[in-house]
C-alpha cells in the first residue's frame, strides 16, 4: 500500500505561483511513475503532469506547458508541482497519483494510476 498526502494548495492571484508537494509512504516510491491530476467544479479529473521513476522523463498537458514543472526527490519520497503564471482556469482540486505497475512510461490516463491522494485545493483569483 502507498499513501499519498498532498500539500501546498491555497488562494493566489492570477500571475502568481504555488508549489504543491506530495509525500508518499512506502519504500517502493522510487520505482513508481507519478502524476498530478486536477478536477475543476463540474468537470472530470484530467491529467496535468507526470514524471518517470528516476525523473528523466516528464509529460505535461498542453494547458500547463511552459508554466508548470514536475519534479521528484526519491530520497524524500516526495513529488512536486511548481506552478507559475497561474490563471483562474487553473482553479481546481489537485491530486497526486502513483502508477504502481511501472515507472518508466509516464501515462496520462486516470485508470493507469493505482494510488491517489486526498487532493489539495488551488484557487486562482483575478
Amino acid at each position: 500500500q502507498v499513501q499519498l498526502v498532498e500539500s501546498g494548495g491555497g488562494l493566489v492571484q492570477a500571475g502568481g505561483s504555488l508549489r504543491l508537494s506530495c509525500a508518499a509512504s512506502g519504500r517502493t516510491f522510487s520505482s513508481y511513475a507519478m502524476g498530478w491530476f486536477r478536477q475543476a467544479p463540474g468537470q472530470e479529473r484530467v491529467f496535468v503532469a507526470g514524471i518517470s521513476y528516476r525523473g528523466r522523463s516528464t509529460r505535461y498537458a498542453d494547458s500547463v506547458k511552459g508554466r508548470f514543472t514536475i519534479s521528484r526527490d526519491n530520497a524524500k519520497n516526495t513529488v512536486y508541482l511548481q506552478m507559475n503564471s497561474l490563471k483562474p482556469e487553473d482553479t481546481a482540486v489537485y491530486y497526486c497519483a502513483a502508477d504502481a505497475d511501472q515507472g518508466v512510461i509516464v501515462r496520462s490516463t486516470e485508470y493507469a494510476y493505482d494510488y491517489w491522494g486526498q487532493g489539495t485545493q488551488v484557487t486562482v483569483s483575478l
